[in-house]
């Protein structure tokens, strides 16, 4: 019999509306596989150059999931187009006396920006469980005088039947996208289920 606390895999719900990449984290040939998801993603009749651009970009995003340590992970890019946001869900190391929503909240209030407009930190109440939701636009590089700003929103969910910390994370640089991909951040986040 299972303990009712254990859990063998996170679950997201991706809106089926738009066109999500999931990357596969346990592949053991992440280029081939890359490539072959290029092809599929971008199809016949586009030049060489953009399917290994393409493929580039996933393998970016592989890599940097499968360093969080990331339990699945997925990109949106619209048919035929480029990477457009990502999203990850990972467990976190948090020890007993620190889960907890104020924990996190007091966490995120400390953490140093810079911030473009502060930080957005909203208490909420998940099916999962409660959560912190930080929603925040930053920079790539904040010590470079220009680049890429990126926004995002995490949700750090306590599961009410697990004994453990989650952190469902929604990144995009086109930030004239924001309204809609906040509101996909949280149906993202309204999903999560651990089975």
């Amino acid at each position: 019999m299972t303990n009712p606390g254990e859990w063998r895999e996170c679950r997201v719900a991706l809106p089926a509306h738009h066109n999500w990449l999931v990357l596969d984290l346990r592949c053991e040939d992440p280029e081939a596989w890359a490539r072959t998801l290029a092809g599929q993603h971008l199809g016949d009749g586009v030049p060489e150059q953009w399917h290994e651009a393409f493929a580039t970009d996933l393998l970016w995003y592989w890599g940097a999931a499968v360093r969080q340590g990331a339990l699945c992970a997925a990109v949106l890019a619209p048919q035929d187009g480029p990477v457009v946001a990502s999203c990850t869900v990972r467990e976190l190391n948090v020890p007993p006396e620190a889960r907890s929503t104020a924990a996190f909240r007091a966490e995120a209030e400390r953490a140093e920006g810079p911030y473009f407009g502060g930080q957005v930190l909203t208490e909420v109440e998940l099916p999962l469980g409660p959560a912190l939701r930080v929603h925040r636009q930053e920079p790539t590089d904040p010590d470079a005088e220009s680049g890429t700003v990126v926004e995002g929103v995490a949700h750090y969910v306590l599961p009410r039947r697990h004994p453990t910390a989650l952190e469902c994370r929604m990144l995009w640089t086109s930030l004239g996208l924001g309204a809609e991909l906040t509101r996909v951040a949280d149906e993202l986040a309204d999903s999560l289920r651990l089975v």
